[in-house]
């Protein structure tokens, strides 16, 4: 989300301060660049970036900058490309350009790329497999289910709590043993205080509806952006359930609603656009 890109841009321009003279140019483009960034210039910011760029090819900092604006103004192959540059000038955290450059080919839909780079990653810093659901996530994408599953039964032992882990394992289950099998075999999962996350968790098992999931969206009076997450998840995961069961046409109407109406600032987010985009070409075929 555009917070997110805010944050990242903010960190490095903390860096930019201890660019050496001869930098100096470059140094300034990119402070105006932040500048446009924050008043919603993004074309604007993007072309001072650039700049930076050809007035210091080897700035890591100027392409990292140009990557996240990018990203944040969906040009996710272009932001790809940056860390890509980033990494052939010798990132000092590679492992991390990885991740940022899987994040935005699994963004474009580039789930094989996706998968490469956090598999690197990995292999850099072995820590980060256990944890690593946006890699579970691609697996699925990518049709490679059984590996999926493996992923999100290793997340078990991170977050043991969390929905989410124990409804993409039991998604990747179902394309290899259909739904009922997938059921029988549901992660149990411990107190996810997220609403509505236990409805959703009963609605995969099969003992709720659809409505009672919406039914506990608006509990206890929640802030509006408390409501618009709620609504959100409710949404995607109701979407695809319902892909799920084969109903490709309310599959596409509820992640239209998530994407469209309950826009969140989170990768889950892009998980429902992507989703909803894959339906989209399905239906025109």
């Amino acid at each position: 989300g555009v917070t997110a890109i805010m944050r990242t841009l903010a960190c490095w321009i903390l860096l930019l301060l201890a660019l050496p003279l001869q930098a100096q140019t470059a140094k300034e483009l990119l402070k105006q660049a932040f500048g446009a960034a924050e008043k919603g210039m993004a074309d604007q910011a993007i072309e001072l970036a650039t700049r930076a760029i050809k007035a210091d090819p080897k700035s890591i900092e100027a392409h990292a900058i140009r990557a996240a604006l990018y990203e944040g103004t969906g040009k996710f192959l272009e932001s790809a490309a940056d860390y890509t540059r980033i990494l052939e000038l010798g990132a000092v955290n590679p492992s991390s350009i990885y991740h940022d450059r899987g994040r935005v080919y699994f963004k474009a839909a580039k789930f094989k790329e996706s998968i490469a780079d956090f598999d690197k990653e990995i292999e850099l810093d072995p820590r980060r497999k256990i944890s690593h659901w946006q890699r579970g996530i691609a697996y699925y994408y990518a049709g490679r289910y059984d590996d999926g599953r493996k992923q999100f039964e290793g997340y078990r032992e991170f977050d043991s709590n969390d929905v989410e882990n124990a409804v993409w394992r039991f998604m990747c289950m179902t394309k290899t043993v259909g739904i009922e099998k997938a059921r029988k075999d549901m992660l149990k999962i411990g107190n996810d205080k997220r609403v509505p996350m236990r409805q959703i968790y009963d609605l995969y098992k099969g003992d709720l509806k659809i409505d009672d999931v919406f039914a506990t969206v608006k509990a206890n009076n929640p802030e509006e952006s408390e409501l618009n997450a709620r609504n959100f998840y409710a949404h995607l995961y109701v979407g695809i359930y319902y892909d799920l069961l084969g109903d490709r046409a309310k599959a596409f109407e509820h992640l239209n609603i998530a994407t469209e109406k309950h826009r969140i600032a989170h990768t889950m987010w892009d998980v429902a656009r992507v989703h909803r985009d894959l339906l989209a070409k399905e239906r025109k075929k």
